[in-house]
């Protein structure tokens, strides 16, 4: 014969179940009683052998547990230094804004920046590869202006920042790489017939990469695509400019002009 139990055996068992859940995770944790130094040491040592995922996880504990210390505050860069290593862009932003944000007078602060740029820089390689196969892209390469931008803040705001000397060489490079984009843009509007918007297109790069090698092919384009237009008098002005800075140049020829091998080369 069945006995129902009392009341209050069965609410003794089910606190005691329920107990034993909730302490079940903690007993796990195997960094139960960890200083922060400890954490971080260990989270650091998980980053230097590319385990990335395991390194964020304590860096959080760390943070969760000891939100005002300093170890905290290093958490959230190092936090975003392994997103970057782990090709994981959208995070490290994230994160890399979260510390610029609550930290703007961090000491590191100029290496929160570097990265910044260094994930941007990395996003940009995207839009340049397409070139190389010389396809039309349709990118937009804002990952590449936000890479400099990023980097000239840096180098005006810690000009001698251990980083500035590698940001400078970065964004010469990127300058180049715009500048490859927009020549190739103008490049794909003449082929098609566009003259107007390819003389538009070279004329910015003109204007905004002044320093650059793609200025003198921008120059052949305008002049070419001018002349499509029977706009004489800019056609000429564009050809005095060419001969000016360009004296033995040969892009008016459109077989030199289109068939350059180099020409998507930032450098």
């Amino acid at each position: 014969m069945n006995k129902i139990l009392p009341r209050f055996v069965v609410s003794a068992v089910l606190a005691g179940l329920l107990a034993a859940c909730a302490s079940a995770p903690e007993e796990q944790d195997e960094t139960r009683g960890w200083t922060a130094e400890k954490i971080f040491t260990e989270a650091k040592a998980e980053q230097d052998s590319r385990n990335f995922d395991r390194s964020n996880k304590l860096f959080e504990k760390l943070e969760a547990r000891f939100p005002y210390g300093r170890h905290a505050q290093q958490a959230q860069i190092e936090t975003a230094y392994n997103h970057y290593k782990n090709q994981e862009p959208l995070l490290a932003f994230a994160a890399i804004d979260r510390f610029i944000k609550q930290y703007p007078a961090h000491p590191n602060i100029d290496y929160a920046y570097y990265l910044k740029g260094l994930v941007n820089f990395n996003e940009a390689q995207g839009f340049l590869s397409s070139l190389i196969k010389q396809d039309m892209s349709e990118r937009d390469p804002k990952a590449a202006r936000e890479s400099f931008d990023t980097f000239r803040q840096l180098v005006t705001r810690f000009p001698d920042s251990k980083y500035a000397a590698d940001s400078t060489v970065r964004m010469g490079y990127l300058v180049g790489a715009l500048a490859s984009h927009e020549l190739h843009v103008a490049k794909y509007y003449y082929n098609r017939g566009a003259f107007l918007a390819a003389a538009n297109r070279g004329k910015y790069l003109l204007e905004t990469y002044s320093s650059t090698k793609q200025v003198e092919p921008a120059l052949g384009i305008m002049a070419l695509a001018y002349d499509k237009l029977g706009l004489v008098e800019l056609r000429d002005d564009a050809k005095k400019v060419l001969f000016k800075n360009f004296p033995k140049s040969t892009v008016l020829d459109e077989s030199t002009l289109f068939f350059d091998a180099d020409w998507w080369k930032p450098w």
